[in-house]
């Protein structure tokens, strides 16, 4: 689908005394643990009358470029590995991860030209390679195998495009996964890498001009020395480049200096003629629209829509006629058409809203090609350009289907399907016809038939009914209760869908339960079911979080001493809220490359856009709910808390791991119980994108034997 996903008060003075020595922590089986200790500054400010914390500030600091800090990441990790390299049945794992992840792997194919491009990953290669073949039955062809850039695997191929006729792509490159890329060309005939060398680019699209001569992009300016992962990002801009050319000859296409906090995309629609800017504050799918003609030598960017209130994808367009997803008058989506050559214009629509949300459509051959969750499942069908019924996508089962991009007058589109026990099958698609036929099929170290999944739906605190999958071995013995993974994210109105991941099949193969569930704050219903979950709603996601946590226990499905909760990123934060208000529920928790630091989010790199869901910690009204569940700041003592894992990366400039730094060390300072509260700390990785295959696997090796331990799960060799 095309759909562009873009997926902390003064900074003191202070003078720290060096940190304490460190003493050993105890191994795994031990019941104290000695940890580093860390220096607490009394650092207080006043935040609407209210004597705010922080006595962890300067773990904010670049691990890079302090010296404390990295020396304190080094104890921190030196204690942690200790008692990680202790734990019983971890090697196993490991082991199981590894030959569960061991399998062909490829990615939806793009078609340009006659060519066809796709990436694919052998089985363990760190990084997934790209491929291009001649023609659709072509023998394979490397095109860029990014396993030889780092000797860490540790670079990583990020977005990439090929050019309409397939002549060249544009690549982007990431480093150690931070969020920042280096754009790179490449010659496809040959295979020779062009000069041609951009940087400073992030959360952009990469657009050809129709005629091969060049590529939209944006950029930032770039940060200053030392801020390079830490600085807020602002003052985007649309550049074209010209191939053959360098970075600095680049025609700047559009900018708002007037509007620093707007962020900006390019598209260039299918036919060439025009390119949509699309505009947007933050994290909200509300977008203002400009659209410049290509074909009118002179024309400027002409406002489509503005006022950066609702969603507006491109589908496509014939001429002046455009066809978008918004929803605008309609809380769960529909499509209506505009006329950039009538700008004023009200909205044509084309496809009504239903009962189901529609997640994403692109315009493939004569038709439009529909993507639904219903209940949180993939759901596909297809409408004429007038929205007449078009014939219907009849998928493998429960699960999430991605892909079906395409162009007008091209039939031919790709999706990929997945579920939580059948890893992602490739599918060429003909929407002339509705045949479906396997492009890529992978074979696997286990049997999918051998686990179930399942949705349930429980009552939240307030009632309302929150769906949940439930996956499992068909012959797990479940009387009294068996270790169980409770997994949750609740925002940004990303929705949690079924999809395969090798390293959780493991913890479900040892006779564990996984269970995803479907918070507000997600996308699965739509507008509605997002608002009810940001903001001054946020506690909802907390409460639904903690009712499936209640609901599995009074299902006689996991007991308060065998269940386990992870989340990433908003849900490290998830987590981190939850432990703080009902530490008795769980028996360990996993809170990864969290948002920790409610009050001083918006400070660094992207955590600015993060104000539509969170909202401004600088407003009192949004300051008194963010201080009230932050999880940094709420931590209990005297009170026994689960054990603890906190995952995090040095290079994570999404989500800084200072947030994570800090909630360690409050967490190790408080008299919260005799379990483990440690941290992992990953060395040249990022949020979690670009993550080299061997990294993803010891991570959740040590993750999961870490709740393992903590929850009674039995690890056995398969």
């Amino acid at each position: 689908m095309r759909r562009v996903l873009l997926m902390p008060f003064l900074a003191p003075l202070l003078t720290l005394a060096p940190m304490a020595a460190m003493t050993m922590p105890a191994r795994a089986d031990d019941s104290v643990i000695d940890y580093p200790e860390t220096e607490a500054v009394p650092l207080i400010d006043r935040q609407f009358g209210v004597a705010v914390a922080d006595p962890y500030r300067w773990l904010e600091n670049d691990v890079r470029t302090d010296a404390r800090v990295k020396a304190w990441v080094e104890a921190e990790n030196k204690a942690t590995n200790a008692y990680l390299d202790a734990l019983p049945g971890r090697d196993i794992l490991k082991s199981r991860m590894t030959r569960l992840t061991d399998f062909e792997r490829f990615g939806t194919p793009r078609k340009a030209g006659a060519r066809y491009f796709y990436s694919r990953n052998d089985g363990l290669q760190n990084q997934s390679v790209l491929y291009v073949r001649e023609g659709l039955t072509g023998a394979g062809r490397v095109l860029v195998d990014p396993n030889a850039w780092a000797k860490d695997g540790a670079t990583a191929l990020a977005e990439w495009v090929p050019s309409d006729d397939g002549s060249k792509l544009v690549y982007a490159v990431q480093d150690g996964g931070t969020d920042w890329r280096i754009v790179r060309l490449i010659d496809v005939a040959s295979g020779d890498l062009l000069a041609d060398e951009i940087r400073w680019v992030k959360f952009s699209n990469l657009s050809w001009a129709s005629d091969g001569s060049g590529f939209y992009y944006s950029r930032f300016a770039a940060p200053a020395e030392g801020k390079t992962f830490q600085s807020t990002n602002a003052h985007q801009q649309v550049y074209f480049h010209k191939v053959g050319t360098a970075q600095s000859e680049d025609t700047l296409i559009y900018a708002t200096p007037d509007r620093p906090i707007l962020g900006h995309t390019a598209q260039v629609t299918d036919d060439g003629r025009y390119l949509l800017i699309t505009s947007t504050a933050g994290t909200d799918e509300r977008h203002e629209l400009h659209v410049l003609d290509l074909g009118r030598k002179g024309a400027r960017p002409m406002t489509l829509v503005k006022g950066l209130k609702h969603n507006w994808e491109l589908i496509g367009n014939v001429g002046p006629r455009f066809w978008f997803i918004t929803n605008k008058g309609a809380t769960r989506q529909r499509i209506v058409t505009l006329d950039v050559a009538r700008p004023r214009a009200k909205p044509v629509p084309i496809v009504a809203e239903t009962a189901d949300t529609l997640v994403g459509a692109s315009m493939v051959g004569a038709k439009i090609v529909l993507a639904y969750l219903g209940d949180a499942k993939s759901e596909a069908t297809m409408v004429t350009l007038d929205g007449q019924p078009g014939g219907e996508i009849r998928l493998p089962g429960i699960g999430t289907a991605v892909g079906f991009g395409g162009k007008t007058g091209d039939p031919e589109t790709f999706y990929t399907f997945s579920s939580y026990a059948s890893p992602p099958t490739v599918y060429r698609f003909d929407t002339a016809t509705g045949a479906s036929s396997v492009f890529a099929l992978p074979k696997v170290a286990f049997d999918p038939e051998d686990f179930i999944t399942e949705q349930r739906f429980y009552p939240s605190k307030d009632g309302t009914q929150i769906p949940m999958f439930i996956v499992r071995r068909k012959d797990a013995k479940l009387e009294g209760g068996v270790p169980a993974l409770l997994y949750g994210y609740g925002g940004f109105n990303i929705s949690q869908t079924p999809n395969f991941s090798a390293t959780k099949l493991a913890w479900v193969e040892q006779g564990g339960i996984l269970a995803i569930a479907n918070l507000r704050g997600g996308g699965e219903y739509g507008q509605k079911w997002h608002d009810a979950g940001r903001l001054a709603n946020k506690q909802n996601v907390f409460d639904d979080f903690i009712a499936a946590g209640d609901y599995l226990i009074a299902q006689g499905l996991t007991t308060k001493d065998k269940l386990a909760v992870e989340g990433r990123s908003n849900g490290g934060l998830l987590v981190g809220a939850v432990v703080n208000q009902r530490p008795d529920l769980f028996a360990a928790a996993l809170p990864a490359v969290g948002v920790m630091d409610m009050l001083r989010f918006d400070r660094f790199t992207a955590g600015r856009y993060w104000v539509d869901d969170y909202g401004y910690p600088s407003k009192e009204k949004d300051f008194q709910a963010l201080y009230a569940y932050s999880p940094y700041h709420n931590i209990r003592s005297g009170v026994d808390y689960p054990a603890i894992l906190v995952t995090t990366a040095d290079t994570d400039d999404r989500v800084v791991p200072g947030h994570s730094f800090k909630y360690i060390a409050a967490l190790q300072a408080a008299e919260i119980g005799s379990k483990p509260h440690l941290i992992r700390i990953e060395t040249r990785a990022g949020h979690g994108s670009g993550k080299p295959t061997d990294k993803l696997i010891a991570e959740s090796a040590d993750m999961y034997a870490f709740i393992a331990k903590w929850t009674g799960l039995k690890i056995r060799a398969q």
